[in-house]
């Protein structure tokens, strides 16, 4: 097996979805057979081990480790330019934070070994239930009743989305709350605090820099469990990685300047707030669950939507939609009651 040649066909079949709502009808249709024929050759040619191994490699590869090494070599190599960027000006600089670039490093290094060690774990347990115990494998890679070539149904890949996303953020919050920042002090707990909050003022990297077991509790486990569960297609798992792996990255960026106005800001706010605080709060990147328990530092999730709203004048817009509906439902009656009259 070559490992370019797994780098060349494995994004296809994300690149493909990811096109489809944005084209035509005919050019949908050809999108579907190339996205069909990408997949159906990737599933004959390889293992549901070996796809399980460098799909989300190359997935974390493209769109968490190398986009933060670009944000963390911009902050380092052109200061004076990204400290206009940053929340915290000068100190959301890596390499001007406490241990300077040696620290750094050392972050870099072991988030790098976290996101390897969680694709690792994946694999051995994919190899433990297809090889040693021979059962079908714990994400679905084949064989659905959807077309010919073994591809999810538009509404089996929504449905598990949604419920991944739901379900990886429930699950998240209450690790974080009470395994991550226990009040008894456990050792996870203990360990959480000294790696992960021995950093202040985030950046990319430091979203995934944590004790191996924090990590693989933390970050990798509340995702794959409900895969696991719901036997996602690994095509919708894979974009669940890719979904959150973006999230991390941005979020973790400390840069003001985001490419969302509600979530990623919002979020990279109740992160940073997370950060300085040393955990006293905004256990969870969305905020809703902190909103529920009062557990929330500075602005909730529900002032960012409303002043999103305020805004965008959501209620002016909305108001201006259904008088334009309503004054068009009398034209249509007045029409009607004329061609009556005529006749």
């Amino acid at each position: 097996m070559s490992l370019s040649a797994l780098l060349n066909l494995i994004p296809l079949p994300i690149a493909s979805l990811l096109a489809i709502p944005m084209l035509s009808s005919w050019s949908t249709s050809l999108n579907l057979i190339f996205l069909s024929l990408a997949w159906t050759t990737l599933a004959a040619t390889y293992s549901p081990l070996q796809l399980e191994l460098f799909g989300p490699l190359v997935v974390r590869l493209a769109l968490y480790i190398l986009p933060s090494l670009i944000f963390l070599i911009f902050d380092i190599g052109v200061p004076s330019l990204a400290v206009e960027l940053k929340a915290h000006g000068k100190w959301g600089i890596p390499s001007n934070q406490r241990g300077g670039k040696r620290k750094v490093r050392h972050v870099v290094a072991w988030s790098v070994a976290n996101v390897l060690l969680s694709v690792l774990v994946q694999a051995a347990i994919e190899f433990v239930v297809t090889d040693v115990l021979n059962m079908k494998s714990l994400l679905r890679i084949k064989g659905t009743r959807w077309g010919l070539n073994h591809l999810p149904s538009p509404w089996s890949m929504a449905k598990h989305a949604l419920a991944g996303v739901l379900m990886r953020n429930v699950l998240q919050y209450y690790i974080h709350t009470n395994l991550l920042h226990s009040p008894n002090g456990d050792r996870l707990a203990d360990w959480h605090a000294s790696w992960h909050h021995s950093i202040q003022v985030p950046y990319s990297f430091v979203a995934d820099y944590d004790h191996p077991v924090c990590h693989l509790v933390h970050r990798w486990l509340p995702l794959y469990l409900p895969a696991v569960a719901l036997r996602m297609h690994i095509l919708t798992y894979l974009l669940l990685v890719a979904f959150f792996s973006l999230e991390e990255t941005f979020v973790y960026s400390g840069y003001n300047v985001l490419p969302s106005t509600i979530m990623l800001r919002g979020m990279a706010r109740r992160t940073e707030a997370h950060m300085l605080s040393e955990g006293d709060g905004n256990y969870g990147s969305i905020g809703v669950l902190d909103w529920c328990h009062g557990t929330t530092i500075g602005k909730d999730v529900m002032e960012d939507l409303k002043a999103e709203m305020d805004k965008h004048d959501v209620e002016e817009k909305t108001a201006r939609t259904i008088d334009g509906a309503g004054g068009m439902a009398d034209k249509v009656k007045s029409r009607v009651r004329k061609g009556r009259g005529k006749k």
